[in-house]
C-alpha cells in the first residue's frame, strides 16, 4: 500500500470537465503543427521534488510527511519507488527524472552507496518494465554532502574530485542502464561565496577537465543520450559559472566541448540570471545547444529558486513558441522541476499541481501553434532582415566585402538608410490576440 493508492487516474476530460483532476487541455494525442502533444512537451516527473522533498525551509521544519521518511534508509527507499511509480501511473506522463541520491540513500564508502543504488535500481527497472514509463534523465547529486561544500570538480582538494568523479561514474551507468535519453549536470557548489579564497582560472580548468572526463566515459560505455549542463547565476553560492547560457557557450568552446553537450534550461534559473524563459531557448537554439527543459517558475516578488509550477499559459506561449521554433526538443523534454508549496501538505495536492502544469503548458502549446499557423509574426521578422538577403547583405556577411569596402559602398549611398521601426507594440498585440 502506498499514500497514492486512492488517487484517481488523470485522463483528458476536455475543455468543459468539472472533475478536479481532469487534463481540459492537454490531449496526449492531439496533433500539432505535425506532431502529437506528448511528442512535443515530453513531460516529466521530478523525483526529488515529487518523493523526496518534505517541506522544510530555512524557517521550519517539515511540514509534509510520507511513509518513506522513516525507518531503515535502503527499505525505505524501496518504499519511496513502489510510491512513486504509483504516483506516476496515476499521472499518465511518459517519463520521469532522477539524482542518484534521491533514489538510494548514502551509504558508508562510495562502494556501499553505488551498492545502494543498484539495489533500488533493480525495483525500479521492474516498474519501468511494467507501466512502459521512461527515464528523461538521470544524474549525480554533487551538492548535497557536505565534501561538496566547496565544490566538487571545482573543489580545492583532488580528493573530493575523485570521489565526484566516481559518483558521475556510476550514476552515468545507471542512466545507461535504465536507458535513459539524457545525462545532466547542474553544479550548484560548482562556484564561489567570495574570490579571496578562490582561484578562478584553477576552478575554470578543473571544471573543464571533470566535464571532457564525463564526455570521455560516456562514449567509452556506448551512452547515445545527451550530457547536458543546467546553466543557473547563483544560489546556493554566490556565484556559479555555469550562469547562463551564453556563459555556458564559452565555456563549452574553451574546452572544447561544443558538440558534445548541450544545456538543460529552467525557468527559474533563467530569470534568476535577469533573463526571460524565452530568451534562454532562444539562445540556446541559436548556438545550438537546446537539449530539454526544466518546467517552473519563479515568484516575481521572492529572488530565489521558488520552483513553482507553472499557471500562467500566455506568459509560457513565448518559450514554448521557441522550441517550436527550434523544431522541439529532440531527445529532451519538460521536467516538471517544481515543488508544491509547504502548506500544500495533501498528497492530493501533488496530483493537482501536476494536472494544473501539464494543461498551462498544453494551453501555451496551442497558443504557439495559433501563431505559427497566423504567420504573422515570423512574416514580420523575414521582412525587418529582408535586406541581408540582397546580394549586397550576403557579400557583407560573407566577408566577400573588406572593411574599406563597406566604407566606400556607404559613401556612395547618399544620404544614407532611413530608420524602419521595430513595431514593438503592434506585434505585442498580435500576440496578445492569438493568446486569448
Amino acid at each position: 500500500m502506498t499514500p497514492f493508492d486512492h488517487l484517481p487516474q488523470v485522463s483528458f476530460m476536455g475543455p468543459d470537465a468539472t472533475e478536479p483532476f481532469a487534463l481540459r487541455t492537454y490531449d496526449k494525442t492531439r496533433m500539432v503543427l505535425g506532431r502529437t502533444m506528448e511528442d512535443w512537451l515530453r513531460p516529466a516527473v521530478a523525483y526529488w521534488h515529487s518523493f523526496v522533498a518534505n517541506g522544510l525551509d530555512p524557517f521550519g521544519a517539515p511540514t509534509q510527511q510520507r511513509p518513506w521518511f522513516q525507518g531503515e534508509p535502503l527499505p525505505a527507499a524501496l518504499q519511496k519507488a513502489d510510491a512513486a511509480f504509483t504516483f506516476l501511473e496515476r499521472l499518465g506522463l511518459p517519463f520521469f527524472c532522477f539524482h542518484d541520491r534521491d533514489v538510494a540513500p548514502e551509504g558508508a564508502t562510495l562502494r556501499d552507496s553505488n551498492a545502494h543504488l543498484d539495489h533500488v535500481l533493480d525495483r525500479i527497472e521492474q516498474h519501468m518494465e511494467r507501466t512502459g514509463i521512461r527515464l528523461l534523465w538521470g544524474t549525480a547529486n554533487l551538492f548535497s554532502h557536505p565534501r561538496y561544500m566547496a565544490g566538487a570538480a571545482t573543489n580545492p582538494d583532488p580528493e573530493v574530485f575523485a570521489y565526484a568523479a566516481g559518483q558521475v561514474t556510476h550514476a552515468l551507468e545507471a542512466t545507461k542502464r535504465l536507458g535513459g535519453s539524457n545525462y545532466v549536470l547542474w553544479g550548484g557548489r560548482e562556484g564561489y561565496d567570495t574570490l579571496l579564497n578562490t582561484d578562478l582560472a584553477r576552478e575554470d580548468a578543473q571544471l573543464g577537465r571533470f566535464l571532457n572526463l564525463v564526455v570521455e566515459h560516456k562514449h567509452r560505455i556506448g551512452f547515445t543520450g545527451t550530457i547536458l549542463i543546467e546553466p543557473k547565476p547563483m544560489e546556493p553560492t554566490k556565484h556559479q559559472y555555469d550562469r547562463d547560457v551564453a556563459t555556458v557557450y564559452g565555456f563549452l568552446a574553451r574546452h572544447n566541448l561544443l558538440g558534445e553537450v548541450k544545456v538543460n534550461i529552467e525557468a527559474n534559473h533563467a530569470t534568476l540570471a535577469g533573463h526571460s524563459f524565452e530568451h534562454e531557448i532562444a539562445t540556446a537554439a541559436a548556438l545550438g545547444l537546446l537539449g530539454s527543459v526544466d518546467m517552473n517558475r519563479g515568484d516575481p516578488q521572492n529572488g530565489w529558486d521558488t520552483d513553482q509550477f507553472p499557471t500562467n499559459a500566455q506568459d509560457l506561449s513565448l518559450a514554448i513558441l521557441e522550441v517550436v521554433r527550434a523544431g522541439g526538443l529532440g531527445q529532451g523534454g519538460f521536467n516538471f522541476d517544481a515543488k508544491i508549496r509547504r502548506q500544500s501538505i495533501d498528497v492530493e495536492d501533488l496530483l493537482h499541481a501536476h494536472v494544473g502544469g501539464i494543461d498551462t503548458m498544453a494551453r501555451a502549446l496551442l497558443i504557439a501553434e495559433r501563431i505559427t499557423l497566423d504567420g504573422a509574426l515570423d512574416a514580420a521578422l523575414e521582412r525587418r532582415y529582408a535586406g541581408w538577403d540582397t546580394q549586397f547583405g550576403q557579400a557583407a556577411l560573407s566577408g566577400a566585402m573588406s572593411l574599406p569596402m563597406l566604407a566606400e559602398h556607404a559613401a556612395n549611398g547618399g544620404p544614407g538608410p532611413s530608420a524602419q521601426s521595430g513595431r514593438q507594440e503592434a506585434l505585442e498585440n498580435l500576440v496578445t490576440r492569438l493568446s486569448c
